[in-house]
């Protein structure tokens, strides 16, 4: 069992650090919210700490699952941060989807510091958290992912180191940029049998037995058919993961039209009031245009 410190306490940090303490590793979590900390405390055990550096101090593993690029640096660099309460041969673990810019910038600091940094962004939503099974895409030394691997198996199904520093994020990257074709190719398919005077459920119980069956198909055409978004992978999120994939692109000369243009789908579905909508909301932006 190990000492471990978790900062960021969302709809996705919450149940991993819950499967941390479940399986016996000591935890000490931070929240920017503190009552966050407090309920989880309540539920789990362990402690909570006011500072991520005092999250960090002692710990073997320190995993953050944060915002964005800003707030990872908040919660690793200054006085407060992270990295001051780490020890030689500790471990960073950061589960956010950031820039692989902002990745090799830590990276960096952290090995100034004798820590190891991994970045190890995640797929497979609230749901794959709350059950343990994400999938996890890491970036960083050989040797650090095989220490990390067996902890982060206590929320992990599938883990994998693709490289070296940023190989996760630009796999998360990949991730993000194929959900995105495909979460439209299914609002269109789904808005065309609605105008079509089809049943959707009989259509896509054939439908999902062949080429066209997908992870999103399975577990989205329901809620889509009930035009009901208020859960999952938010709007805004997705349009930050989306930037970072252009972004990324503009810099590595990758040709993303098919991404480009769902992100702008997307900014339709904020000026609908659904930023914090589910991803496959892209159908309510179809039906919105008759």
């Amino acid at each position: 069992m190990a000492k471990c410190a978790f900062l960021g306490l969302g709809v996705m940090g919450y149940p991993m650090a819950g499967h941390l303490a479940a399986k016996g590793h000591e935890v000490t979590v931070y929240n920017r919210t503190a009552a966050k900390a407090e309920k989880w405390v309540a539920e789990h055990g362990g402690a909570m700490a006011e500072t991520p550096r005092e999250a960090a101090e002692g710990a073997e593993f320190v995993m953050s699952c944060v915002g964005n690029d800003d707030d990872l640096r908040a919660v690793c660099l200054g006085e407060t941060g992270a990295f001051s309460g780490m020890s030689a041969g500790a471990i960073f673990i950061d589960h956010t989807t950031v820039s692989a810019k902002v990745t090799r910038e830590l990276h960096a600091f952290a090995a100034g510091k004798e820590v190891s940094f991994i970045d190890a962004p995640i797929s497979g939503g609230q749901a794959g958290a709350e059950n343990g099974v994400l999938s996890i895409m890491c970036g960083g030394e050989a040797a650090a992912f095989e220490r990390a691997e067996p902890i982060m198996a206590a929320y992990g199904k599938t883990i994998r180191r693709l490289g070296e520093t940023g190989a996760g994020q630009l796999t998360k990257m990949v991730n993000q940029i194929c959900i995105a074709g495909l979460v439209e190719g299914l609002a269109e398919g789904l808005h065309f049998a609605e105008k079509a005077g089809l049943d959707l459920r009989e259509v896509v119980e054939v439908i999902s037995q062949g080429a066209a069956g997908s992870w999103q198909m399975q577990n989205r055409y329901e809620t889509m058919a009930d035009d009901k978004f208020d859960f999952g992978f938010a709007v805004d999120w997705m349009r930050k993961d989306l930037g970072i994939c252009l972004s990324t692109a503009n810099e590595n000369g990758a040709s993303l039209p098919v991404t480009a243009l769902v992100d702008q789908f997307y900014k339709d579905v904020q000026k609908l009031g659904g930023g914090r909508w589910d991803t496959s909301s892209l159908i309510r932006r179809l039906r919105a245009m008759g």
